[in-house]
């Protein structure tokens, strides 16, 4: 099912998540949903905070950074629960978008790799260590799980400068090809 998606000005969007504990058929429906959602809106990553939940919870397919990435393996992935327990090397500028905040792409600087451990969909346990852009898509969802939005990484002459995109989004003046929900 496709569910819309909460936008900028939208409480739960600065929210820190809970941890995820529901039956794992609700769990799987609800990974599903959150898959479907995120190729509806054409995005690599969604997070539950983007479609209302408060809930540490996301789900990435790199496929379309192929292009930019050909050395990387595709990943398509739900991550529940997860915990990015280091991040390093060489910090890189990627200029990011985000379903919540339609409209809007600036650079974002953020380290070249993370490790991170987390249960997927089945509940099962991983912990790995990713670069490139998939840590990069990583990353940006994570954030979305403890409140955060990718302009909280930007200069303040930069947030000055988007405010209005911003206050525009929040007052629901933008609408785009997707469902959204502002409050």
């Amino acid at each position: 099912m496709i569910l819309p998606i909460c936008v900028y000005g939208n409480p739960v969007l600065r929210r820190k998540s809970a941890e995820v504990s529901m039956e794992p058929a609700e769990l799987k429906q609800l990974v599903s949903d959150m898959f479907e959602t995120m190729y509806n809106a054409n995005g690599v990553g969604l997070a539950a905070p983007q479609i209302g939940k408060s809930l540490r919870l996301f789900v990435i397919d790199s496929e379309p950074f192929k292009e930019l990435y050909p050395e990387e393996e595709t990943r398509k992935l739900a991550f529940v629960n997860p915990v990015i327990t280091k991040r390093y090397g060489e910090e890189f500028a990627f200029n990011e978008g985000c379903l919540s905040l339609p409209d809007i792409h600036e650079d974002v600087m953020r380290p070249s790799t993370i490790e991170i451990t987390y249960l997927d969909e089945d509940l099962q346990p991983h912990s790995e260590t990713i670069s490139g852009g998939v840590a990069r898509i990583i990353q940006h969802e994570y954030d979305h799980i403890e409140g955060m939005v990718f302009t909280d990484h930007l200069s303040n002459l930069k947030k000055m400068i988007l405010k209005r995109k911003l206050t525009d989004i929040a007052s629901g003046k933008l609408h785009p090809a997707y469902k959204t929900k502002l409050k």
